[in-house]
């Protein structure tokens, strides 16, 4: 019997973010999951270590590397089209669980229930948020790089996306800002300091 899950998996590659931008540097899903999937880590050890809660790194960081997989069916709708209004967000939103529904019945049965739960994450939950605001600072890290490289294609972007990080209130988020981000304009050789 053939199983397609890892195959759909692989096309994530294949899957171009910010189509409506005019960018200096492609970007696809897979790494745009890497890089959540990263930034989830350490929103969760900052959540854990330095304000003393309780999220499951586990569960937090496999929601990470699953919260595009839907895309691999529909593609990366564009924001501004997404969000348009409360219709077209519900009804994209029933399409993404649809497209998960489907992925997921492309595992064999015995495999399903150890990765199902992580592809249709729970949304009310803590390391659910951590996952979103995870994106977002991606989103917005990807406007750095691009303004950076000298595209201003990217500054309305980064001013709306850091209005959203700094209204989600999460001090996961500006210890992030406060000890991070600055380095991720930086230069090799302003790292390096040379």
């Amino acid at each position: 019997m053939r199983y397609d899950f890892y195959a759909y998996m692989d096309r994530m590659k294949y899957i171009k973010r910010w189509q409506l931008m005019r960018s200096m540097r492609d970007e696809n899903i897979m790494e745009h999951s890497h890089q959540v999937t990263m930034l989830t880590h350490a929103l969760v050890a900052i959540h854990n270590q330095l304000f003393e809660e309780k999220a499951d790194v586990t569960k937090a960081v496999l929601y990470a590397v699953y919260h595009e997989v839907s895309e691999v069916m529909t593609g990366d709708l564009p924001t501004p089209i997404k969000y348009y209004n409360r219709q077209i967000r519900g009804a994209y939103k029933e399409l993404e669980h649809s497209a998960c529904e489907k992925i997921v019945q492309t595992l064999p049965e015995e495999l399903r229930g150890e990765l199902e739960p992580y592809i249709l994450a729970e949304e009310d939950c803590i390391e659910y948020d951590l996952v979103k605001a995870a994106d977002r600072l991606a989103a917005y890290i990807k406007c750095l790089e691009e303004l950076r490289c000298g595209n201003t294609e990217f500054a309305k972007a980064k001013k709306s996306i850091e209005k959203d990080l700094q209204n989600r209130k999460m001090p996961e988020i500006d210890y992030f800002f406060t000890h991070f981000i600055k380095s991720l304009s930086l230069s090799l050789d302003d790292l390096e300091g040379l």
